[in-house]
């Protein structure tokens, strides 16, 4: 054999073994990254579950105010008394909160956590509209509702919200459309009209969900990376030091 071929062939395996140790890094760094991501993703989520029971609470206490203050002439004309919509303030509005502060307790980050929160969210929209019978300007809740709920970085949390709000208007414009729209008899039509908003926002939502994820991903891939790299030069370093080590001894 000529001096040439035994160079290749003894070059071969530590060409493969340096190959193979790169497809082991780059398999290291991608784990590190996607658990990176899910850490602060479930972080982020666990977070937003123990903060909207604080936000159903004070909206708690505001609808009992506006049961307080406002129902009586929303409702029954300009003689102001205790209106029925007090006791509903109180006991449907801790119905609709008592399931979320429990969750929020027991299983935050919890995907049917985050779900719970988007139902009874809605469902307080639907409460707060109902109370101040129909106002055009109240019905505004469910898009900072709907906003509120993008932070949780899940398309499907906005589609359980839509689900929920379409549901009430829809059932409530055939039994009781004084209640959601402030009129007795509006058009047929009127829920598919404040869908086509929902869903014009949820659009955007989404978008800004599906961007929000990749930021995130690509940030957890950058701090793999840095650390890897930091992990190499700390073995590098402590190589060096210990053939000095050897070398002095």
């Amino acid at each position: 054999m000529s001096t040439a071929q035994a160079m290749r062939s003894d070059a071969a395996p530590v060409a493969g073994g340096s190959g193979r140790r790169a497809s082991d890094r780059e398999r290291m760094i991608a784990a590190r990254a996607e658990a990176l991501f899910r850490e602060r993703r479930d972080h982020v989520r666990q977070r937003l579950d123990r903060l909207f029971p604080l936000l159903m609470l004070g909206q708690w206490c505001f609808a009992i105010l506006v049961a307080i203050v406002f129902s009586p002439y929303g409702w029954a004309g300009k003689v102001k008394a205790v209106h029925l919509h007090v006791y509903v303030a109180l006991f449907v509005g801790a119905a609709i909160t008592a399931l979320p502060l429990a969750l929020s307790r027991a299983k935050p980050g919890w995907t049917g956590t985050r779900h719970v929160m988007a139902a009874s969210q809605m469902l307080w929209s639907a409460l707060l509209i109902h109370l101040s019978g129909g106002r055009i300007e109240t019905h505004f809740h469910v898009f900072g509702s709907l906003a509120f709920l993008s932070f949780y970085y899940d398309w499907a949390v906005l589609l359980t919200a839509t689900v929920v709000v379409a549901a009430d208007h829809v059932i409530r414009q055939f039994f009781w459309p004084e209640s959601v729209y402030g009129v007795v008899n509006p058009e047929w039509w009127r829920f598919l009209e404040h869908a086509f908003w929902v869903v014009f926002e949820n659009t955007f939502l989404v978008m800004a969900c599906l961007a929000g994820l990749h930021d995130m991903r690509k940030t957890a891939q950058q701090q793999a990376e840095v650390e890897a790299l930091v992990e190499s030069d700390e073995l590098k370093t402590l190589a060096l030091e210990m053939a000095m080590a050897e070398a002095r001894r």
